[in-house]
């Protein structure tokens, strides 16, 4: 889609770009995840800039606000969850976008983040995961390896990281699913699944920090790289990647997911991928096929079920003890016993 070109909404990508000049370091992944984003949303039916809302946290993904011609909220270290949070219940009709890198979300964000998911708040999240503290000038961060060698771990980090979809598979996210900054395509239908999405959506993007932790994704996101390192999950559809699609996945006798020859099973013993399976038992193995971006890594939706949207279910609590009680009394809340005065 080009700026001046025809869309669903009535939109093009012109109306949803700010007049403020984007400002990361020249080559840095958030611009392709930026222009991913501004020539997706003209594709969607019912999204239009003035119900649409781009909350963050601290980080240089979290300057994406800025750069929407939309709302949005530039928050405060790790609390742009909690925030969006908040007014995803006091305004369900709008779509709440929530931007974060991986020391935004993931360290001092992460109690926020995990609630969040548990409560399957009506978000789409979108956690750019580059490895490093890019803002700060180049910390280890918590999805950095163990040994990364940077300016606060000189020695190599001790830190075990975290795998970011693994966490949200386990704080029982409705949908999650991994994407990377060097295929726009792939972005593109990622954040659009995850918009369609009613309750937590959580959206791992690996991006490039070319000036403190270049390449990091390098050996499995270069163009000549992929076919043999991205395994492409899709719906319904044996688990199968390689560059003659030779490589699959099993599951094997003690439920782990493995990476065999299809000509030594047979594709009938290969999975085939189902993200609507309600247990994430399997979500979560294939999740944990790689250790890190130098081993085949899944990509695309882990998982997409249904559960009761959070805000939705408190608002039926609410008119229900309206009902029952009618409208509340904040003063006599205020000063019900036990009261006392001070001085």
């Amino acid at each position: 889609m080009t700026d001046t070109a025809s869309s669903v909404n009535g939109t093009t990508k012109a109306d949803w770009t700010s007049d403020q000049e984007p400002r990361w370091c020249p080559g840095c992944g958030d611009y392709s995840i930026l222009t991913a984003m501004q020539l997706m949303l003209p594709d969607l039916q019912d999204a239009s800039p003035e119900n649409t809302v781009f909350i963050s946290g601290i980080g240089c993904a979290a300057r994406f606000p800025y750069y929407m011609n939309t709302y949005g909220m530039h928050s405060i270290h790790g609390r742009s969850p909690a925030v969006a949070t908040g007014l995803a219940m006091a305004r369900p009709e709008l779509d709440v976008w929530v931007i974060g890198g991986d020391g935004d979300m993931l360290s001092i964000g992460g109690n926020h983040l995990i609630h969040a998911m548990r409560r399957n708040v009506n978000l789409t999240i979108l956690l750019f995961n580059n490895q490093i503290y890019g803002l700060t000038k180049g910390q280890y961060s918590p999805t950095s390896e163990v040994g990364k060698i940077t300016k606060s771990t000189p020695m190599g980090s001790l830190d075990e990281p975290f795998n970011p979809v693994s966490l949200a598979i386990g704080a029982e996210a409705s949908f999650v699913a991994r994407t990377h900054d060097m295929d726009r395509h792939h972005m593109q239908e990622m954040f659009r699944r995850a918009h369609e999405h009613k309750g937590s959506a959580l959206v791992e993007i690996f991006q490039n920090c070319n000036i403190f932790n270049d390449g990091a994704f390098a050996a499995i996101t270069k163009k000549d790289k992929r076919d043999a390192m991205l395994i492409n999950l899709e719906h319904g559809k044996p688990i199968r990647f390689g560059v003659d699609n030779e490589l699959g996945v099993v599951s094997s006798a003690t439920g782990r997911a493995e990476i065999v020859k299809v000509a030594d099973v047979g594709e009938s013993a290969l999975l085939v991928h189902d993200e609507t399976i309600e247990d994430p038992s399997l979500a979560f193995a294939l999740s944990r096929l790689s250790s890190g971006p130098y081993e085949p890594t899944p990509i695309g939706v882990f998982r997409a079920v249904r559960r009761p949207e959070y805000a939705s279910m408190a608002s039926q609590q609410l008119a229900v003890a309206q009902t029952q009680s009618g409208p509340g009394d904040l003063h006599a809340l205020l000063h019900s016993q036990p009261t006392w005065t001070v001085g």
